[in-house]
């Protein structure tokens, strides 16, 4: 995959996590926020994974040599 195409799934995840936490915030039934708030903890992990931490100009596939 190439890395605009990374960085606009890794962009997506996070928009659906900050999305979710924020239906968890109007969710009225505890164990609906609950797994709200858990999907999107495990979607921010994932774009952490996926995409690295969002910092521009860091990229651990090239070497410094």
């Amino acid at each position: 995959m190439s890395a605009a195409g990374e960085s606009g799934r890794t962009q997506q995840m996070r928009a659906q996590a900050k999305d979710l936490e924020q239906a968890a915030e109007r969710a009225t039934d505890p164990q609906e926020r609950q797994r709200l708030k858990d999907k999107a903890r495990q979607l921010k992990e994932q774009s952490e994974h996926a995409g690295g931490t969002g910092k521009p100009g860091i990229d651990p596939t090239v070497s410094s040599r």
